[in-house]
């Protein structure tokens, strides 16, 4: 099981994020605190709150996600 930080700084990134994880052939799940929703749901996605650093969790291999996951977690360890 992998797991990433990430940022979802607006509804587009949210929507970009829900689209790279329907390509996905395995199960991506996005967590913020002790909440856990589909990452494939973009009505999940958007129901979190966007204003706090997300968890991704995910066990599979995929290029496009990897890309998206790295693009957005830029900035985090200042945050964190």
């Amino acid at each position: 099981m992998k797991e990433r930080k990430i940022r979802l700084l607006s509804v587009e990134d949210a929507k970009n994020f829900v689209k790279v994880t329907t390509g996905c052939d395995f199960d991506v799940d996005l967590y913020d605190n002790s909440i856990m929703i589909d990452a494939k749901s973009i009505i999940g996605v958007l129901s979190m709150d966007l204003r706090h650093i997300l968890t991704v969790r995910y066990s599979g291999e995929n290029e496009e996600l990897e890309a998206f996951l790295d693009d957005h977690m830029k900035g985090i360890e200042k945050i964190a």
